[in-house]
Protein backbone atom coordinates (compact mmCIF):
# COMPACT_ATOMS: atom_id res chain seq x y z
CA UNK A 1 0.00 0.00 0.00
CA UNK A 2 1.42 3.53 -1.28
CA UNK A 3 1.68 5.77 1.98
CA UNK A 4 2.30 9.48 1.69
CA UNK A 5 4.72 12.12 3.69
CA UNK A 6 4.99 15.44 3.93
CA UNK A 7 8.43 16.76 3.69
CA UNK A 8 9.29 20.56 3.83
CA UNK A 9 7.19 21.90 0.15
CA UNK A 10 7.18 18.05 -1.27
CA UNK A 11 4.75 14.96 -0.64
CA UNK A 12 6.95 12.07 -0.83
CA UNK A 13 5.05 8.55 -1.70
CA UNK A 14 6.40 5.44 0.14
CA UNK A 15 5.97 1.99 0.82
CA UNK A 16 6.55 0.07 3.93
CA UNK A 17 7.08 -4.22 3.40
CA UNK A 18 8.03 -6.19 6.45
CA UNK A 19 10.59 -8.54 5.95
CA UNK A 20 12.45 -11.56 8.45
CA UNK A 21 15.64 -8.85 9.18
CA UNK A 22 16.96 -7.64 12.27
CA UNK A 23 17.46 -3.60 11.59
CA UNK A 24 15.06 -1.35 9.42
CA UNK A 25 16.36 0.42 6.71
CA UNK A 26 15.77 2.97 3.84
CA UNK A 27 16.04 2.10 0.33
CA UNK A 28 15.84 4.53 -2.58
CA UNK A 29 17.29 2.49 -5.46
CA UNK A 30 14.83 3.13 -8.54
CA UNK A 31 13.63 6.60 -7.13
CA UNK A 32 10.55 5.33 -4.95
CA UNK A 33 11.02 5.07 -1.31
CA UNK A 34 11.02 2.39 0.53
CA UNK A 35 10.81 1.32 4.09
CA UNK A 36 12.21 -2.26 4.57
CA UNK A 37 11.35 -3.54 8.50
CA UNK A 38 11.85 -6.28 10.84
CA UNK A 39 8.63 -8.49 10.71
CA UNK A 40 7.76 -7.63 14.22
CA UNK A 41 8.12 -3.75 13.62
CA UNK A 42 4.89 -1.95 14.49
CA UNK A 43 4.87 1.77 14.00
CA UNK A 44 7.36 3.01 11.17
CA UNK A 45 6.87 6.80 11.92
CA UNK A 46 9.63 7.28 14.15
CA UNK A 47 12.26 6.09 10.99
CA UNK A 48 10.22 8.69 8.89
CA UNK A 49 10.87 11.60 11.21
CA UNK A 50 14.36 10.45 12.37
CA UNK A 51 15.36 10.42 8.30
CA UNK A 52 13.11 13.05 6.69
CA UNK A 53 16.65 15.40 5.42
CA UNK A 54 18.07 12.45 4.14
CA UNK A 55 14.64 11.62 2.68
CA UNK A 56 14.13 15.26 1.27
CA UNK A 57 17.95 14.91 0.21
CA UNK A 58 17.39 12.15 -1.71
CA UNK A 59 14.20 12.43 -3.08
CA UNK A 60 15.66 16.05 -4.61
CA UNK A 61 18.62 14.29 -5.87
CA UNK A 62 16.43 11.93 -7.87
CA UNK A 63 14.22 14.60 -8.92
CA UNK A 64 16.89 17.08 -10.45
CA UNK A 65 18.49 13.35 -11.74
CA UNK A 66 14.98 12.60 -14.16
CA UNK A 67 15.15 16.49 -14.99
CA UNK A 68 18.22 16.09 -16.34
CA UNK A 69 18.13 12.44 -17.83
CA UNK A 70 15.73 14.52 -20.34
CA UNK A 71 18.82 16.26 -22.03
CA UNK A 72 20.89 12.82 -21.87
CA UNK A 73 20.95 10.27 -25.24
CA UNK A 74 21.37 7.03 -25.26
CA UNK A 75 24.07 4.83 -27.60
CA UNK A 76 22.18 2.73 -29.73
CA UNK A 77 25.41 1.91 -31.85
CA UNK A 78 27.67 -0.79 -29.52
CA UNK A 79 26.44 -4.27 -29.86
CA UNK A 80 25.98 -6.87 -27.46
CA UNK A 81 29.13 -8.45 -28.24
CA UNK A 82 30.95 -5.13 -28.64
CA UNK A 83 29.62 -4.34 -25.17
CA UNK A 84 31.21 -7.52 -23.93
CA UNK A 85 34.52 -7.22 -25.42
CA UNK A 86 34.69 -4.20 -24.11
CA UNK A 87 33.77 -4.61 -20.46
CA UNK A 88 36.59 -7.73 -20.77
CA UNK A 89 39.05 -5.29 -21.84
CA UNK A 90 38.15 -2.99 -19.29
CA UNK A 91 37.95 -5.17 -16.43
CA UNK A 92 41.99 -6.82 -18.04
CA UNK A 93 43.15 -3.10 -17.87
CA UNK A 94 42.08 -2.64 -14.36
CA UNK A 95 42.74 -6.28 -12.96
CA UNK A 96 46.38 -5.12 -14.09
CA UNK A 97 46.69 -1.71 -12.80
CA UNK A 98 44.78 -2.93 -8.89
CA UNK A 99 47.19 -5.85 -9.27
CA UNK A 100 43.53 -8.36 -8.47
CA UNK A 101 42.13 -10.76 -10.40
CA UNK A 102 38.12 -11.12 -10.75
CA UNK A 103 36.45 -14.53 -11.25
CA UNK A 104 34.10 -14.68 -13.96
CA UNK A 105 32.02 -12.24 -15.59
CA UNK A 106 28.16 -12.06 -16.25
CA UNK A 107 25.80 -9.84 -17.96
CA UNK A 108 22.16 -9.75 -17.17
CA UNK A 109 19.40 -7.17 -16.92
CA UNK A 110 19.37 -5.60 -13.23
CA UNK A 111 16.44 -3.96 -11.86
CA UNK A 112 18.05 -1.65 -9.21
CA UNK A 113 21.52 -1.28 -10.17
CA UNK A 114 24.68 -1.07 -12.48
CA UNK A 115 26.82 -3.93 -11.65
CA UNK A 116 27.45 -6.14 -8.74
CA UNK A 117 30.81 -8.27 -6.71
CA UNK A 118 30.50 -11.58 -5.25
CA UNK A 119 32.22 -12.29 -2.96
CA UNK A 120 33.35 -15.48 -4.83
CA UNK A 121 34.93 -12.60 -6.77
CA UNK A 122 32.53 -12.62 -10.02
CA UNK A 123 31.38 -9.32 -11.64
CA UNK A 124 28.04 -9.05 -13.22
CA UNK A 125 27.38 -6.16 -15.22
CA UNK A 126 23.98 -4.53 -16.32
CA UNK A 127 22.87 -5.45 -19.69
CA UNK A 128 21.75 -1.86 -20.21
CA UNK A 129 25.15 -0.29 -19.42
CA UNK A 130 26.01 -0.67 -22.71
CA UNK A 131 23.78 2.50 -23.88
CA UNK A 132 25.76 4.55 -21.93
CA UNK A 133 29.28 6.36 -22.60
CA UNK A 134 32.40 4.62 -22.43
CA UNK A 135 33.79 6.35 -19.33
CA UNK A 136 30.61 5.61 -17.08
CA UNK A 137 31.19 1.92 -18.22
CA UNK A 138 34.77 2.45 -17.12
CA UNK A 139 33.47 4.08 -13.77
CA UNK A 140 31.20 0.97 -12.91
CA UNK A 141 33.46 -1.38 -13.71
CA UNK A 142 35.96 0.02 -11.19
CA UNK A 143 34.01 0.69 -8.88
CA UNK A 144 32.74 -2.95 -8.43
CA UNK A 145 36.22 -4.07 -9.06
CA UNK A 146 37.14 -2.03 -6.20
CA UNK A 147 35.00 -4.14 -4.37
CA UNK A 148 37.60 -6.87 -4.54
CA UNK A 149 40.08 -4.65 -2.19
CA UNK A 150 37.23 -3.53 0.12
CA UNK A 151 33.65 -4.91 0.28
CA UNK A 152 31.88 -1.60 1.81
CA UNK A 153 31.85 1.37 0.63
CA UNK A 154 33.64 3.27 3.43
CA UNK A 155 36.27 6.16 3.24
CA UNK A 156 39.46 3.32 2.39
CA UNK A 157 36.33 2.18 -0.78
CA UNK A 158 36.02 5.77 -2.14
CA UNK A 159 39.90 6.25 -2.03
CA UNK A 160 40.82 3.88 -4.00
CA UNK A 161 38.03 5.78 -6.60
CA UNK A 162 39.34 9.03 -6.05
CA UNK A 163 42.64 8.30 -6.89
CA UNK A 164 41.66 7.25 -10.13
CA UNK A 165 38.24 9.71 -10.59
CA UNK A 166 38.66 12.40 -9.08
CA UNK A 167 35.10 13.54 -10.04
CA UNK A 168 33.43 10.54 -8.82
CA UNK A 169 30.34 12.13 -7.91
CA UNK A 170 29.83 13.40 -11.12
CA UNK A 171 30.04 10.03 -12.56
CA UNK A 172 27.50 8.95 -9.68
CA UNK A 173 25.64 11.80 -10.55
CA UNK A 174 25.33 10.72 -14.18
CA UNK A 175 24.57 7.42 -13.53
CA UNK A 176 21.38 8.47 -11.53
CA UNK A 177 20.96 10.60 -14.36
CA UNK A 178 21.29 7.65 -17.24
CA UNK A 179 19.37 5.48 -14.88
CA UNK A 180 16.52 7.08 -15.25
CA UNK A 181 16.50 7.80 -19.13
CA UNK A 182 17.32 3.59 -19.37
CA UNK A 183 14.21 3.21 -17.28
CA UNK A 184 11.79 5.43 -19.49
CA UNK A 185 13.45 3.39 -22.44
CA UNK A 186 12.53 0.06 -21.22
CA UNK A 187 9.48 1.04 -19.48
CA UNK A 188 8.21 1.85 -23.06
CA UNK A 189 6.19 -1.06 -25.03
Amino acid sequence: MVKQVRISDSTINYEVVHRNIKYPRLEFKTGKLLLVLPEDYKDHNDIIEKHKDWIYKRNSEITAAVEKAQKKRLNYKRTDEEFKQSVHSIVENISDDLKINAGSIYFKSMKSKWGSCSPKRNLTINKLLKYLPDNLIEYVIFHEMVHLIERKHNKRFWNFISNKFHDYKNQEKELLEYWFLIQKVVDEP
